[in-house]
């Protein structure tokens, strides 16, 4: 099949487009040129490369004319962000496309009531902020649209992408550096909340896995949403303890109140600690099994290893001391 990806060399697509080639489809990336995928593939060379600015097309509202102006059976949409966008798009394959594929969230969650959550239970609180609110309208959109006879659409909501390349989303719920030197060097570690808060990640490969296989199980997959996450997740204090335990430590950590925590950092940071500690998430992954087949190779901490790990050994992460207690 020809299937288009785009946004195909961020995260997901690293791993999603080598994985469609190799399963023998005529694969053809859309971004914006500004950027390489996070790690080579030799099946890189027999993709076609389109470049387009997403943002201005539709502004000018042609990018759906592109996109269905390529012919494709499969369209995977991992850079689509607001409604109006998604909207369009849907409108103008509509009769033209097999298949439509969105990349969610999973903070088209608000805060977890029951655990694990799973899709359309409602055992997550209603988003509250704009990007989640943005992910949820567009999962609803697309349901509502297969179902009324309209394009065949599928919505995958991944958790904390987790991969080769980029920093992950680490025990504090953000992505500063500092923490790991802290761990790294068994220094005390203020914690907001009780630390019991959990976060569910997912390595880039098994989100790409899940698309590989919706888009093989197309009628399985036809007007579905999925979560899409590691196996398990991880609380506060357990990745700490399991990330110290990387470089021989044992992690020291300080319960402190948020606006100590506040005082201690700077306000993105907190601000991003706050927006994954108190959705405080979980989620089942049965449907995608059942549905799918999908099956994650990663738990969620032997993701971040490899994350950390390549960051390292990159000169992008400063540690006091060597990974030296590597599991495996």
């Amino acid at each position: 099949m020809k299937v288009i990806v785009i946004g195909g060399s961020g995260h997901i697509g690293t791993f999603l487009v080598p994985r469609l080639v190799r399963a023998g489809h005529e694969v053809i990336n859309i971004s914006r040129g500004t950027s390489k995928s996070y790690a080579e593939a030799s099946e890189w060379e027999q993709v076609r490369q389109v470049t387009a600015d997403r943002q201005q097309e539709d502004r000018d509202g042609t990018f759906g004319d592109r996109i269905a102006g390529l012919q494709a059976d499969v369209v995977v949409d991992l850079v689509c962000f607001t409604l109006g966008s998604a909207t369009s798009l849907v409108n103008r394959l509509r009769g033209e496309t097999g298949h439509l594929l969105h990349c969610g969230s999973i903070w088209r969650y608000g805060k977890s009531l029951k655990l694990p959550i799973a899709e359309g239970s409602g055992s997550a609180a209603a988003p509250f902020d704009e990007y989640g609110i943005q992910k949820d309208r567009i999962a609803r959109m697309l349901k509502e649209e297969t179902a009324d006879g309209g394009l065949v659409t599928t919505s995958l909501h991944p958790g904390h992408i987790v991969g080769p390349g980029w920093h992950p989303t680490g025990p504090l719920g953000n992505l500063d550096p500092a923490v790991w030197y802290t761990l790294s060097a068994g220094e005390p570690l203020r914690v907001p909340g009780s630390g019991a808060e959990l976060m569910h990640h997912v390595h880039a490969d098994d989100v790409a896995q899940a698309f590989e296989k919706a888009i093989s199980n197309r009628d399985a997959a036809a007007g579905e949403d999925f979560n899409i996450v590691a196996p398990t997740a991880l609380s506060v204090r357990g990745y700490a303890e399991i990330a110290a335990g990387w470089f021989g430590q044992a992690a020291e950590l300080e319960t402190v109140t948020w606006d100590r925590f506040r005082e201690s950092t700077t306000a993105e940071y907190a601000d991003s600690s706050w927006g994954h500690l108190h959705r405080s998430h979980c989620f089942t992954i049965e449907k995608a099994k059942a549905l799918l087949g999908y099956a994650p190779r990663y738990e969620p901490e032997q993701a971040v290893l490899e994350s950390v790990t390549w960051l390292i050994d990159h000169d992008q992460l400063r540690v006091a001391r060597p990974l030296g207690a590597l599991a495996g």
